[in-house]
C-alpha cells in the first residue's frame, strides 16, 4: 500500500473570512455564516501564516480522498458566504393544481393529485425559500442545507403506486448553480 503525505491548500474567494478552533471552521461572508466540524483521526484541518490546509500525514488512498473531499467542503463554504447557492425547482401538474406555500420553517403542498390532506416538508438552516407562480427557488449560504431541502421537498411530491410514466406530477429541481 502506498503512504504519502498529502497537504492541500483550500483557496478562498475575496470576501470570505475563516476561523479554525480546534476542528471546526466557521466561515463568515457577505451572504451569511456557515460552520463545520472536521473529525477525523488522520486527516486534520491546520491554519499556517493566515492559510487554510487540510493535512494527511502518511495517508493511505482513502485518507488521500477524504482530504480532497474536506478541500472541496471548505471551498464550497467560501463560495456560499459569499455568492451564495440556489437551486431552481418547478411546480409540474396535470389534472389538480398543486398550491406550494412557506409557513414558518415547513414547505406546505395542497392539493397534490387532488389529496385532501397537505403533504409538508422541511425546510433546513438558514434556507430561503420562495414560491412564483410553477418556480420555487431555495438559496441560502450552506449548500448541504439548500441541497437537502430541495431533496425534501422533491421527495414529498413522490408519486407511489401508480405508474410514473403517466403520472409525472411533482416539484422537480431543474436548476442548480450561485
Amino acid at each position: 500500500m502506498a503512504v504519502k503525505d498529502v497537504k492541500i491548500e483550500v483557496a478562498w474567494p475575496q470576501g470570505a473570512e475563516w476561523k479554525l478552533h480546534a476542528e471546526t471552521v466557521k466561515v463568515k461572508g457577505p451572504k451569511g455564516e456557515v460552520a463545520r466540524s472536521f473529525k477525523h483521526p488522520v486527516v486534520k484541518v491546520q491554519s499556517e501564516s493566515g492559510k487554510l490546509f487540510v493535512a494527511a500525514p502518511k495517508a493511505r488512498k482513502g485518507d488521500r480522498a477524504l482530504a480532497g473531499t474536506w478541500a472541496a467542503h471548505l471551498q464550497n463554504m467560501g463560495v456560499g458566504v459569499t455568492k451564495g447557492h440556489q437551486y431552481t425547482m418547478k411546480i409540474v401538474f396535470s389534472h389538480f393544481p398543486i398550491k406550494a406555500s412557506v409557513q414558518g420553517t415547513r414547505f406546505v403542498i395542497e392539493n397534490f393529485l387532488g389529496e385532501q390532506f397537505p403533504r409538508k416538508s422541511d425546510i433546513i438552516g438558514t434556507t430561503k425559500v420562495q414560491v412564483a407562480a410553477d418556480k420555487v427557488t431555495l438559496t441560502g449560504p450552506d449548500i448541504e442545507a439548500v441541497s437537502l431541502t430541495a431533496a425534501n421537498i422533491e421527495q414529498s411530491t413522490r408519486i407511489r403506486g401508480f405508474d410514473p410514466r403517466v403520472f409525472q406530477d411533482g416539484i422537480y429541481i431543474v436548476a442548480k448553480g450561485e
